[in-house]
């Protein structure tokens, strides 16, 4: 028996009235390696039921291209299928267990009115031959992409037991030069798969560090778009709405904000407070409430890139006091700094899996800049890509990926890649470089 959500899903627009929104995909996703033994599933062409023109999106596209990239899939190309069964009683096991297929998805898009359709899609063990997923989804023309992505994650949960993140975002900011020499720089959102790109803000001075609010409505990120002399400001902006306000323009250096668990305070490295404060890049944390600023750190190091443990009683950031860099853990309630990191020379720009097991930042061992992760119970340390400048790690709502920046035949370009390194993307742009990415969180509707 099929479940029907009890709500429509609705893709949350990115309204930027004010800027131009891009036509086309700046991210194209390439599988570069997978892992080996992933799962081969058959998704089948949705059949087309009251519609006298096909839909602009097709469905079982998107949720096959969502299921390989994971890597723990591997989907069979629409022209090696045996067969498009759309209900039960048309699906011949023996043909799919021929064609090597464990898994078997099919499904249907019935018109109920001008820009309106039910979804209805159906899970199959192929071996066992027996239901595992039934749903049947209302969804507007526009929501079509939406949905697509959320029969990925029931499929990749129902099979993997861990959530999908094909319906997250990420953020990024895009660089592209002029002839003439000119800088532009774009703060983009994009879906996971790097369709929808909107622009967030551009600028013709530089854009770091954007950070999702944890409940996926606001980016905090740094721009100089405002200081004469090259000064920093931290803001906060809302994405659907374009309304920002500024966060932290104090004398000095405002940068690397990283929202709490709860959403309200930042974390952000200040270098003073007042002209006669010695200069001097420390960590502090912002009450969005009360406005109140707090200095957690006051050593003669530079210290930056904050980030709050899930359950904020920590602050992991950079700092060389050792006098090379290295990932450091603060307690919020007092005390010594701990330091966390000893493989390489050098350790920098730490992220925190959800659930506070791992780890991830740059690490220098001799031979450039690869990214690592740290198993915080066992203290175990893996490098997990190859390059020699690969920066900005950030962890899948999930935690089960790490997009970070890299460079590609000359170019700044992103990749991700799985917590165990088995699994590696490219994500090239089709203009300008591309840096800073900063995957959202799981967004509740």
């Amino acid at each position: 028996m099929f479940k029907m959500f009890s709500r429509l899903l609705i893709l949350s627009s990115i309204l930027v009235s004010w800027l131009p929104m891009s036509a086309h995909a700046v991210l194209q996703i390439e599988i570069t390696e997978g892992v080996e033994g992933a799962f081969p599933i058959a998704v089948v062409p949705f059949a087309l039921e009251g519609q006298d023109t096909p839909p602009s999106v097709i469905m079982s596209s998107i949720i096959a291209a969502d299921l390989g990239r994971s890597g723990r899939f591997k989907p069979f190309a629409e022209r090696d299928l045996v067969a498009q069964p759309s209900q039960t009683t048309d699906i011949k096991y023996q043909n799919w267990r021929i064609l090597g297929a464990d898994y078997l998805v099919i499904g249907k898009m019935r018109r109920t009115g001008p820009a309106a359709y039910a979804i209805q899609f159906q899970l199959f063990d192929v071996y066992k031959q027996t239901q595992l997923a039934g749903y049947s989804i209302p969804a507007n023309q526009d929501d079509l992409r939406y949905v697509a992505h959320q029969i990925s994650d029931i499929i990749y949960e129902t099979l993997t037991g861990e959530p999908g993140a094909s319906n997250t975002r990420i953020a990024y900011i895009t660089l592209i030069r002029g002839k003439d020499n000119s800088t532009k720089y774009s703060l983009y959102v994009a879906d996971a798969d790097g369709y929808n790109p909107q622009v967030v803000l551009q600028s013709a001075r530089e854009i770091l560090s954007p950070s999702w609010s944890p409940d996926g409505r606001y980016l905090a990120y740094v721009s100089f778009e405002s200081g004469s002399r090259g000064e920093s400001a931290v803001y906060i902006q809302e994405v659907a709405t374009g309304k920002r306000q500024e966060i932290a323009k104090y004398p000095g250096h405002n940068g690397a904000p990283s929202w709490s668990p709860d959403g309200t305070s930042l974390a952000l490295v200040i270098s003073r407070i007042k002209q006669t404060d010695r200069s001097n890049y420390d960590i502090y944390t912002y009450d969005l409430r009360s406005r109140a600023l707090k200095r957690i750190t006051s050593d003669p190091g530079i210290d930056t890139y904050p980030i709050w443990s899930p359950d904020k009683k920590y602050l992991l950031f950079t700092s060389d006091r050792s006098g090379r860099p290295q990932i450091y853990r603060q307690d919020l309630k007092g005390g010594r700094a701990e330091r966390l990191t000893f493989a390489g020379a050098e350790n920098d720009r730490a992220v925190i899996s959800p659930d506070g097991r791992k780890v991830a930042m740059v690490n220098n061992s001799g031979s450039g800049y690869q990214i690592g992760v740290l198993d915080m119970e066992t203290r175990h340390f893996q490098v997990l890509t190859d390059g020699t400048l690969d920066e900005s790690p950030s962890f899948a709502p999930n935690g089960s990926m790490i997009i970070y920046a890299t460079t590609y035949n000359d170019r700044q370009v992103l990749s991700a890649v799985s917590t165990d390194g088995r699994v590696k993307q490219r994500i090239p742009s089709d203009e300008g470089s591309v840096r800073e990415p900063a995957w959202s969180p799981f967004v509740k509707k």
